[in-house]
């Protein structure tokens, strides 16, 4: 099941930064954000108590839930609409794949797991072909507006999609249930951002146009629902490190879906780039030429 999770992930969150865009304009950042987790996880509960799996976290794991619940389904994403009101969103695509690194260097601070070097290798390749792939708007960055700030907006926003990834492994590694737990990290995540909403008076807007609806539909069920299941499915049996190599191939997905729909124009910097990100892929998850070979030998 581990490559179909990790096809889907890359598939549905490569496709949500497209409709991320066509939200942006009458309705707040936060209040789109509400939207989105608030449906997600009355659509999530809903299901899981008509099959009778709706398990609440006993009391004393709360916390950490509650901490999920801002890091995956709250701060991160708050972070990462503000950044791209500041930034190009190509840019926030590139520091957002920097969640493979951020997992390797949480997963040897945090718990002591010291990184493979194939897994670093992978991802630095990975991440200097997204280099190659915005070149020109990491070129024009120093001109943006703002762009420092936006830039270590997405930065943290990594940070927290990184210990949110260690806190849903821990809670698997437990014994939490997995589709429960996110179920309550969202109501915790959607907590947190009714209260941020009422505390700057923001109003509860919507826009009614296809576009948007349409958008926020996608976001909720496949974005959110089925996303963050098969992502969190895919932390528990590869770790938060492996598995966050999905992230870096999010921009292809994305990029794809730009050429299509926006006229993305291809430069011999992005191929190079793509080609870079597609060897990183094969670094990590192809088959060891010692292994191979060893493999070989057996069979002769």
């Amino acid at each position: 099941m581990a490559p179909l999770l990790f096809l889907l992930t890359v598939l549905i969150w490569g496709t949500t930064w497209y409709a991320i865009k066509l939200q942006v304009g009458i309705v707040p950042a936060e209040v789109s954000i509400l939207y989105r987790f608030a449906l997600a996880a009355i659509l999530l509960l809903g299901l899981l108590a008509l099959r009778r799996r709706l398990l609440p976290p006993p009391l004393k794991h709360w916390l950490t839930v509650g901490a999920q619940g801002l890091c995956l389904f709250c701060c991160n994403f708050l972070c990462f609409y503000y950044a791209a009101g500041m930034l190009p969103s190509g840019i926030v695509s590139v520091v957002f794949a920097m969640a493979t690194l951020f997992n390797a260097a949480n997963g040897w601070l945090l718990q002591g797991n010291r990184p493979s070097a194939r897994v670093i290798l992978a991802g630095a390749v990975g991440l200097a072909g997204l280099v190659l792939l915005f070149a020109d708007e990491l070129r024009a960055l120093d001109t943006t507006p703002d762009g420092g700030l936006g830039l270590l907006l997405a930065l943290v926003g990594t940070y927290c999609f990184s210990l949110g990834n260690f806190l849903s492994a821990r809670h698997q590694r437990i014994g939490l249930d997995l589709s429960s737990t996110t179920a309550y990290a969202m109501v915790c995540g959607v907590a947190a951002l009714g209260v941020l909403v009422l505390a700057r008076g923001l109003p509860l807007s919507f826009d009614p146009s296809l576009a948007y609806t349409g958008a926020l539909l996608y976001l909720a069920i496949p974005g959110s629902v089925i996303g963050f299941l098969a992502y969190l499915a895919l932390v528990g049996q590869w770790g938060p490190a492996r598995a966050s190599y999905a992230t870096v191939l999010f921009p292809l997905v994305a990029l794809t879906v730009s050429t299509l729909f926006e006229g993305y124009a291809w430069t011999p910097e992005a191929v190079l780039g793509l080609a870079l990100a597609l060897a990183g892929n094969l670094i990590l998850f192809g088959k060891p030429i010692r292994a191979h070979r060893t493999a070989q030998a057996r069979r002769t």
